[in-house]
């Protein structure tokens, strides 16, 4: 579904954000990405959706060449991939179904967009999302009125109404507190068991990324230094990631014997 092939991304003052990145993701993929501030993984993530640009190497989703599109291209590409900030992105003084109800607006006719008329299709749509994520009872509720938690569902059933194949999650329970972190995380987790929906999100928290996602890639100063399952991910991949290090049992051991 989505394939990297030697991509690079330098920015125009010359720093390297993406260094031959080699990267196959498969459909119904729950992928974690985690490293330091600044390693590169909103980078990663913004250009399979084209928010940057490659500057080398090849980036395809569903076979398309993902930096030859151009206009419609480009937007046909964004409808199939849904985008969860931080931020939340939503208008607070208008209610949950009017927020969730935006997703269609880029494929309306320009007299519906000025009158602002949804069809009962696209309300069933709208009302189906926040049944999913777990607040259609918030339907007619401002936004203003929300917790944060609820917010980011809000956030989350706005992308499910748009039926993409792919969600991209930057950094989505960063300013949540850990409680309701672990509710959005569950919130991803049943999407992509129940929708077979890819998920790629980038996350600070290691302890939600091994305890929901199915596979990890850590990444460090824009090089993928770890690809594979949760389950092989252990204090010393966490030390390549996090510190660039790397002991062998061997090594360990001999360091172990030096320091006694």
């Amino acid at each position: 579904m989505i394939e990297f092939k030697n991509v690079q991304k330098q920015y125009p003052n010359g720093f390297l954000a993406l260094n031959n990145i080699n990267l196959q993701i498969e459909q119904g993929e729950y992928v974690a990405i985690i490293g330091l501030s600044g390693a590169g993984k909103s980078t990663l993530l913004r250009c399979i959706n084209r928010m940057h640009d490659i500057t080398d190497g090849s980036l395809q989703v569903n076979g398309v060449e993902v930096h030859k599109l151009k206009g419609s291209g480009i937007r046909k590409l964004r409808r199939n991939i849904g985008m969860i900030f931080q931020s939340y992105n939503l208008v607070t003084r208008v209610t949950v179904l009017k927020n969730v109800l935006v997703s269609f607006v880029p494929e309306m006719p320009f007299w519906r967009k000025v009158l602002g008329i949804f069809t009962k299709e696209e309300k069933r749509i709208t009302l189906t999302a926040l049944d999913q994520v777990g607040i259609l009872d918030k339907a007619f509720v401002r936004v203003d009125q929300l917790s944060g938690g609820q917010q980011q569902r809000v956030a989350l059933a706005r992308t499910l109404a748009q039926k993409p194949e792919i969600i991209l999650a930057d950094e989505p329970v960063a300013s949540l507190d850990p409680v309701t972190a672990k509710l959005v995380m569950e919130d991803f987790q049943r999407i992509n068991h129940d929708l077979n929906m890819t998920i790629i999100m980038n996350i600070h928290h290691v302890e939600l990324a091994l305890a929901y996602a199915t596979r990890i890639i850590g990444i460090r100063s824009g090089v993928i230094v770890f690809d594979g399952n949760v389950a092989d991910v252990d204090g010393q991949v966490l030390d390549l990631i996090y510190s660039g290090q790397k002991q062998g049992k061997e090594q360990e051991a001999n360091a172990n014997e030096s320091s006694a």
